[in-house]
């Protein structure tokens, strides 16, 4: 298993709900962000991975829990790593850590399954043997 990834992301207006605190879904937003990142710290950037491959990555299945809420101005650490690879698609298990006095709550984790498809016809394929390598 390739080692964890991790990405800072503060808590802003934008991202809480009626009763202040992060709306369930930007969980989701905060994952992905942190698995661009995570792709691009392994020299694969998406939009030139499209171009030149004419594939691209696309969400398959999700499953999150949570244990605690985020609230404005905390600031989160959302991690990335890899936990099961395929030829047509990669699991992660990413978690939300929420960062106070140097200690660390759990907020939130979940598995994500990515699988690569055809731009054009949106139909699953291989991921590219040098980006499968990359992942793993």
């Amino acid at each position: 298993m390739k080692p964890t990834f991790i990405f800072p992301i503060r808590i802003y207006w934008e991202d809480t709900d009626a009763g202040g605190i992060v709306f369930y879904a930007n969980y989701l937003k905060f994952f992905e962000r942190a698995r661009t990142e995570w792709l691009r710290s392994l020299g694969v950037e998406q939009q030139s991975l499209k171009d030149k491959s004419g594939g691209m990555f696309v969400v398959s299945e999700t499953h999150i829990k949570y244990f605690s809420p985020a609230r404005l101005d905390d600031l989160l650490e959302v991690t990335a790593q890899t936990s099961e690879a395929g030829r047509a698609s990669v699991v992660l298990t990413q978690q939300a850590w929420h960062l106070v006095n140097g200690e660390r709550k759990l907020l939130a984790e979940g598995s994500i399954r990515i699988g690569w498809v055809d731009t054009q016809t949106m139909k699953p394929g291989r991921i590219p043997a040098q980006i499968l390598e990359a992942l793993q």
